[in-house]
Protein backbone atom coordinates (compact mmCIF):
# COMPACT_ATOMS: atom_id res chain seq x y z
CA UNK A 1 0.00 0.00 0.00
CA UNK A 2 2.80 2.23 0.87
CA UNK A 3 4.66 1.46 -2.50
CA UNK A 4 1.44 2.62 -4.46
CA UNK A 5 1.48 5.89 -2.48
CA UNK A 6 4.81 6.67 -3.20
CA UNK A 7 4.79 5.48 -6.82
CA UNK A 8 3.49 9.36 -8.22
CA UNK A 9 6.64 10.80 -6.10
CA UNK A 10 8.88 8.52 -7.98
CA UNK A 11 7.71 8.84 -11.13
CA UNK A 12 8.22 12.72 -10.79
CA UNK A 13 11.63 12.70 -8.66
CA UNK A 14 13.53 12.56 -11.93
CA UNK A 15 11.92 15.95 -13.63
CA UNK A 16 11.62 17.56 -10.04
CA UNK A 17 15.26 16.68 -9.48
CA UNK A 18 16.29 18.35 -13.05
CA UNK A 19 14.32 21.58 -11.69
CA UNK A 20 15.70 22.15 -8.28
CA UNK A 21 19.74 21.88 -9.93
CA UNK A 22 19.33 23.58 -13.47
CA UNK A 23 16.22 26.06 -12.03
CA UNK A 24 15.40 26.51 -8.33
CA UNK A 25 19.35 26.07 -7.01
CA UNK A 26 20.60 28.83 -9.46
CA UNK A 27 17.65 31.14 -8.27
CA UNK A 28 18.86 30.49 -4.46
CA UNK A 29 22.22 31.28 -5.07
CA UNK A 30 21.90 34.03 -7.33
CA UNK A 31 19.36 35.59 -4.27
CA UNK A 32 22.42 34.39 -1.70
CA UNK A 33 25.04 36.01 -3.49
CA UNK A 34 23.48 39.90 -3.92
CA UNK A 35 24.15 39.86 -0.38
CA UNK A 36 27.89 40.21 -0.64
CA UNK A 37 30.92 41.96 -2.64
CA UNK A 38 32.54 39.12 -4.67
CA UNK A 39 34.78 39.34 -7.80
CA UNK A 40 34.96 35.70 -7.99
CA UNK A 41 38.70 35.49 -7.25
CA UNK A 42 39.09 37.12 -3.38
CA UNK A 43 36.65 35.97 -0.54
CA UNK A 44 32.88 37.05 -0.50
CA UNK A 45 32.43 40.11 1.70
CA UNK A 46 28.67 40.54 2.93
CA UNK A 47 27.58 44.00 2.38
CA UNK A 48 23.83 43.05 3.37
CA UNK A 49 21.77 45.14 0.67
CA UNK A 50 24.49 47.66 -0.69
CA UNK A 51 24.20 45.78 -3.95
CA UNK A 52 20.67 46.83 -4.52
CA UNK A 53 20.96 50.44 -2.73
CA UNK A 54 23.44 51.28 -5.80
CA UNK A 55 21.36 49.31 -8.28
CA UNK A 56 18.20 51.19 -7.30
CA UNK A 57 20.21 54.28 -7.54
CA UNK A 58 22.20 54.33 -10.53
CA UNK A 59 21.60 56.17 -13.07
CA UNK A 60 22.78 53.81 -15.48
CA UNK A 61 20.29 51.20 -14.23
CA UNK A 62 17.94 53.17 -14.92
CA UNK A 63 18.59 54.03 -18.39
CA UNK A 64 18.39 50.36 -18.46
CA UNK A 65 15.41 49.76 -17.12
CA UNK A 66 13.92 52.21 -19.89
CA UNK A 67 15.46 50.58 -22.78
CA UNK A 68 14.22 46.81 -21.82
CA UNK A 69 10.50 48.87 -21.28
CA UNK A 70 10.58 49.96 -24.72
CA UNK A 71 12.27 47.53 -26.46
CA UNK A 72 8.98 44.92 -24.59
CA UNK A 73 6.68 47.27 -25.53
CA UNK A 74 7.38 48.10 -28.94
CA UNK A 75 8.46 44.34 -30.22
CA UNK A 76 5.50 43.31 -28.60
CA UNK A 77 3.05 45.76 -30.06
CA UNK A 78 4.76 45.58 -33.58
CA UNK A 79 5.19 41.56 -33.42
CA UNK A 80 1.24 41.09 -32.68
CA UNK A 81 -0.45 43.67 -35.00
CA UNK A 82 1.69 42.81 -37.73
CA UNK A 83 1.57 38.89 -37.11
CA UNK A 84 -1.86 39.31 -37.03
CA UNK A 85 -2.65 41.17 -40.43
CA UNK A 86 -0.27 38.27 -42.02
CA UNK A 87 -2.47 35.22 -40.46
CA UNK A 88 -5.55 37.54 -41.62
CA UNK A 89 -4.08 37.36 -45.24
CA UNK A 90 -2.96 33.74 -45.06
CA UNK A 91 -5.33 32.17 -42.59
CA UNK A 92 -7.41 30.01 -45.81
CA UNK A 93 -6.12 26.75 -46.61
CA UNK A 94 -4.42 26.66 -50.18
CA UNK A 95 -1.42 25.64 -51.42
CA UNK A 96 0.49 28.82 -52.07
CA UNK A 97 -0.94 30.00 -48.34
CA UNK A 98 1.02 27.18 -47.27
CA UNK A 99 4.09 27.79 -49.09
CA UNK A 100 4.16 31.90 -47.47
CA UNK A 101 3.52 30.10 -44.28
CA UNK A 102 6.48 27.99 -44.41
CA UNK A 103 8.46 30.75 -45.37
CA UNK A 104 7.87 33.64 -42.97
CA UNK A 105 7.99 30.71 -40.80
CA UNK A 106 11.84 29.75 -42.00
CA UNK A 107 13.54 32.65 -39.89
CA UNK A 108 11.91 31.30 -36.11
CA UNK A 109 14.03 28.03 -36.61
CA UNK A 110 17.28 29.86 -37.41
CA UNK A 111 19.95 30.54 -34.49
CA UNK A 112 19.71 34.14 -33.32
CA UNK A 113 23.44 34.38 -33.80
CA UNK A 114 22.74 33.99 -37.42
CA UNK A 115 19.92 36.49 -37.46
CA UNK A 116 22.15 38.92 -35.92
CA UNK A 117 25.21 38.19 -38.28
CA UNK A 118 22.66 38.70 -41.07
CA UNK A 119 21.22 42.02 -40.25
CA UNK A 120 24.08 43.26 -39.04
CA UNK A 121 24.67 43.82 -42.91
CA UNK A 122 21.83 44.22 -43.67
CA UNK A 123 21.55 47.50 -41.74
CA UNK A 124 25.34 48.46 -42.11
CA UNK A 125 25.58 52.46 -42.85
CA UNK A 126 27.75 52.12 -45.98
CA UNK A 127 27.03 48.70 -47.55
CA UNK A 128 23.59 47.59 -45.69
CA UNK A 129 20.75 46.17 -48.23
CA UNK A 130 18.50 48.82 -46.10
CA UNK A 131 20.25 51.75 -47.00
CA UNK A 132 20.61 50.74 -50.68
CA UNK A 133 16.94 50.27 -51.05
CA UNK A 134 16.74 53.94 -49.14
CA UNK A 135 18.99 54.82 -51.67
CA UNK A 136 17.00 53.82 -54.99
CA UNK A 137 14.34 55.91 -53.85
CA UNK A 138 16.40 59.17 -52.90
CA UNK A 139 16.35 58.54 -49.08
CA UNK A 140 19.53 59.41 -47.00
CA UNK A 141 21.20 56.59 -45.74
CA UNK A 142 20.33 55.84 -41.66
CA UNK A 143 22.53 55.24 -39.34
CA UNK A 144 20.66 52.35 -37.94
CA UNK A 145 22.89 51.24 -35.13
CA UNK A 146 25.03 53.93 -34.60
CA UNK A 147 22.49 56.84 -33.67
CA UNK A 148 21.53 56.45 -30.09
CA UNK A 149 18.03 57.15 -31.31
CA UNK A 150 17.53 54.80 -33.74
CA UNK A 151 19.70 51.89 -32.60
CA UNK A 152 16.84 49.81 -29.92
CA UNK A 153 14.21 50.75 -32.51
CA UNK A 154 16.25 48.80 -34.97
CA UNK A 155 16.97 46.00 -32.62
CA UNK A 156 13.71 45.92 -32.40
CA UNK A 157 12.91 45.19 -35.78
CA UNK A 158 15.10 42.21 -35.87
CA UNK A 159 13.74 40.76 -32.77
CA UNK A 160 10.09 41.28 -34.43
CA UNK A 161 11.08 39.58 -37.94
CA UNK A 162 12.35 36.86 -35.97
CA UNK A 163 9.51 36.16 -34.23
CA UNK A 164 7.15 36.99 -37.33
CA UNK A 165 6.20 33.40 -38.30
CA UNK A 166 5.81 31.60 -35.13
CA UNK A 167 3.17 34.62 -33.54
CA UNK A 168 1.57 34.18 -37.26
CA UNK A 169 1.34 30.29 -37.74
CA UNK A 170 0.11 30.43 -33.94
CA UNK A 171 -2.11 33.11 -35.20
CA UNK A 172 -3.40 31.35 -38.31
CA UNK A 173 -4.25 28.26 -36.87
CA UNK A 174 -6.60 29.95 -34.11
CA UNK A 175 -8.36 31.96 -36.72
CA UNK A 176 -9.33 28.74 -38.83
CA UNK A 177 -10.46 27.22 -35.34
CA UNK A 178 -12.92 29.66 -35.84
CA UNK A 179 -16.67 28.47 -36.73
CA UNK A 180 -17.37 29.17 -39.76
CA UNK A 181 -21.04 29.49 -39.14
CA UNK A 182 -20.30 32.71 -36.72
CA UNK A 183 -19.50 34.45 -39.86
CA UNK A 184 -22.66 33.04 -42.41
CA UNK A 185 -24.46 34.68 -39.53
CA UNK A 186 -22.95 37.98 -39.78
CA UNK A 187 -23.51 37.88 -43.21
CA UNK A 188 -26.60 37.32 -43.23
CA UNK A 189 -27.06 40.66 -40.84
CA UNK A 190 -24.86 42.48 -43.57
CA UNK A 191 -22.58 43.22 -40.83
CA UNK A 192 -19.52 45.81 -41.85
CA UNK A 193 -16.06 44.34 -42.22
CA UNK A 194 -14.78 45.98 -39.11
CA UNK A 195 -17.86 44.60 -36.82
CA UNK A 196 -16.98 41.15 -37.81
CA UNK A 197 -13.49 41.64 -36.91
CA UNK A 198 -14.31 43.62 -33.68
CA UNK A 199 -17.42 41.53 -32.68
CA UNK A 200 -15.75 37.54 -34.09
CA UNK A 201 -12.71 37.66 -35.03
CA UNK A 202 -10.72 39.35 -31.88
CA UNK A 203 -12.94 37.68 -28.92
CA UNK A 204 -12.65 33.93 -30.64
CA UNK A 205 -9.18 34.72 -31.07
CA UNK A 206 -8.31 36.64 -27.66
CA UNK A 207 -7.00 33.67 -25.82
CA UNK A 208 -3.86 33.15 -28.53
CA UNK A 209 -3.29 36.82 -28.40
CA UNK A 210 -3.44 37.19 -24.52
CA UNK A 211 -0.43 33.99 -24.98
CA UNK A 212 1.13 35.43 -27.65
CA UNK A 213 1.55 38.88 -25.40
CA UNK A 214 2.42 37.42 -22.40
CA UNK A 215 5.36 35.19 -24.01
CA UNK A 216 6.54 37.48 -26.15
CA UNK A 217 6.90 40.23 -23.10
CA UNK A 218 9.05 37.88 -21.25
CA UNK A 219 10.87 37.00 -23.89
CA UNK A 220 11.73 40.84 -25.16
CA UNK A 221 12.58 41.58 -21.52
CA UNK A 222 15.30 38.34 -21.51
CA UNK A 223 16.89 40.03 -25.08
CA UNK A 224 20.65 39.60 -24.93
CA UNK A 225 21.89 37.77 -28.10
CA UNK A 226 21.08 40.68 -30.78
CA UNK A 227 21.79 43.51 -27.99
CA UNK A 228 25.53 41.24 -27.48
CA UNK A 229 26.40 41.16 -31.38
CA UNK A 230 25.22 44.06 -32.79
CA UNK A 231 25.47 46.70 -30.16
CA UNK A 232 27.12 46.01 -26.72
CA UNK A 233 24.52 48.27 -25.24
CA UNK A 234 26.15 51.60 -27.39
CA UNK A 235 25.98 54.02 -28.50
CA UNK A 236 25.81 55.68 -25.33
CA UNK A 237 23.93 53.15 -23.49
CA UNK A 238 20.96 53.89 -25.54
CA UNK A 239 20.27 49.70 -25.99
CA UNK A 240 21.65 48.61 -22.78
CA UNK A 241 19.20 46.37 -21.58
CA UNK A 242 18.37 43.68 -18.12
CA UNK A 243 19.84 40.53 -19.54
CA UNK A 244 23.33 42.43 -21.28
CA UNK A 245 23.47 44.80 -18.00
CA UNK A 246 23.84 41.63 -15.75
CA UNK A 247 26.24 39.85 -18.35
CA UNK A 248 28.65 42.94 -18.36
CA UNK A 249 28.91 43.65 -14.64
CA UNK A 250 28.95 39.93 -14.13
CA UNK A 251 31.52 38.97 -16.45
CA UNK A 252 33.13 41.37 -17.75
CA UNK A 253 33.27 44.47 -14.66
CA UNK A 254 33.52 41.06 -11.93
CA UNK A 255 30.93 42.49 -9.63
CA UNK A 256 29.13 39.28 -9.22
CA UNK A 257 27.24 40.21 -6.43
CA UNK A 258 25.54 43.90 -8.23
CA UNK A 259 24.81 41.18 -10.98
CA UNK A 260 23.41 38.96 -8.52
CA UNK A 261 21.17 42.06 -7.21
CA UNK A 262 20.22 43.28 -10.99
CA UNK A 263 19.13 39.55 -11.80
CA UNK A 264 16.83 39.37 -9.02
CA UNK A 265 15.34 42.64 -9.43
CA UNK A 266 14.73 41.47 -13.19
CA UNK A 267 13.54 38.32 -12.09
CA UNK A 268 10.97 40.17 -9.63
CA UNK A 269 9.65 42.73 -11.82
CA UNK A 270 9.09 40.01 -14.56
CA UNK A 271 7.32 37.77 -11.72
CA UNK A 272 5.41 40.66 -10.32
CA UNK A 273 4.34 42.05 -14.21
CA UNK A 274 2.86 38.28 -15.21
CA UNK A 275 0.85 38.49 -12.11
CA UNK A 276 -0.58 42.30 -12.89
CA UNK A 277 -1.23 40.96 -16.71
CA UNK A 278 -3.27 38.28 -15.51
CA UNK A 279 -4.98 39.96 -13.38
CA UNK A 280 -5.99 42.78 -15.49
CA UNK A 281 -6.42 41.35 -18.95
CA UNK A 282 -7.66 37.61 -17.74
CA UNK A 283 -11.17 38.56 -17.10
CA UNK A 284 -11.25 40.12 -20.85
CA UNK A 285 -10.11 36.95 -22.53
CA UNK A 286 -12.89 34.78 -24.14
CA UNK A 287 -12.71 31.59 -23.29
CA UNK A 288 -14.46 28.89 -25.63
Amino acid sequence: MKALKARPYLMIAPAMTIFAVFALYPIIYMLYLSFFKWNMLGPKIFIGLKNYANLLSSKEFGKVFSNSLYYMALSVLLSIVISLAVALFLKKKTALNGFLRASIFAPYIISLVSVSLIWLWFMDLDYGLLNFILGLFGVKPVDWLSDSHMALTSLVIVSVWKGLGFNTLILASALQAIPEYLYEAAELDKAKPFSVFRSITLPMISPTLFFLALTNMIASLKAFETVALMTQGGPSNSTNTFVYYIYQNGFQFFKIGYASAAGVVMMLFIGAFTIAYFMVLDRRVHYR
